[in-house]
């Protein structure tokens, strides 16, 4: 069995590759992509703790969390659709028209 540990190495490096390719990255898609792999990373460590502590709960949250990214890939990627046709872009660079 591999240890809990294990998975929570790999989610915390999967969140920071995430957060920073959210920084990093100038387009919208990459950003949306990023934000996904954040999410998934949370799912791995909840998921980490199903077998030793015997949380079940913890795959509830799951669901729910992979249901809320399924609406926001949903809603997000039809506000990148909108902005895309009417500014003929998705760099962020581009994108001025909420600053106050």
């Amino acid at each position: 069995m591999i240890p809990t540990g294990h998975f929570f190495i790999v989610a915390a490096v999967l969140f920071v590759l995430g957060a920073t390719a959210f920084f990093v990255k100038k387009d919208l898609i990459s950003q949306f992509m990023s934000v996904e792999v954040m999410l998934n990373a949370a799912n791995l460590a909840f998921l980490a703790l199903v077998p030793r502590a015997k949380i079940a709960e913890a795959q509830a949250v799951v669901f729910f969390v992979i249901t809320v990214a399924a609406a926001e890939a949903a809603v997000g990627l039809a506000i990148i659709l909108v902005i895309f046709r009417r500014r003929k872009s998705v760099r962020t660079e581009d994108l001025n028209g909420l600053k106050g």
